[in-house]
This record gives structure tokens, sequence and C-alpha cells, in this order.
């Protein structure tokens, strides 16, 4: 009689929370992009899009990662202040 074992379950990505600040007008971009998901009927959270982009920069050469980052506009680091 043979017991058939099911394999074990895949190990898990260590998960790590961060928090951030950023531009009204990239965080308005997020949601820019979730719509047009939802036009495709895929949702897709926050985070899945942020991870996204890092894939694409990632697949960037030097120059291009560079060239990407010259074109954002500075913010202030830090949490905003409540108003």
């Amino acid at each position: 009689m043979s017991h058939d074992r099911k394999p074990p379950p895949p190990e898990r990505a260590k998960l790590v929370r961060d928090g951030f600040t950023m531009p009204e007008a990239d965080y308005a971009l997020l949601k820019a992009l979730k719509h047009r998901l939802h036009g495709q009927q895929r949702e897709a959270k926050k985070s899945e899009l942020l991870r996204a982009g890092l894939q694409v920069l990632a697949a960037l050469d030097d120059r291009e990662l560079a060239a990407a980052l010259d074109r954002l506009a500075p913010v202030k680091t830090g949490r905003p202040p409540k108003s």
C-alpha cells in the first residue's frame, strides 16, 4: 500500500514592511495605473505596482537607471507635517 505524500509547501519569501514619502503626483500615478489595469480586468495593489516598477528599473543598464532617477523631482525625506 503506497502512501502518496504531498510535497512540502514552497517557502514563503520574507516580507519587509517599510514606509516612505512621495509627491502627490506620483501617488496619483499609482491610482491611474490601477485604473488602467482595471480596464484590463486585472486588479493590482500599490505594492504590486511598486514591485513591478523595481523589476523594470533593475532591467535597465546603469546609464538608463541614472537617467530615470535624474528625471525625478527631489523630495524632502521624512514624514510630512500633520495638517
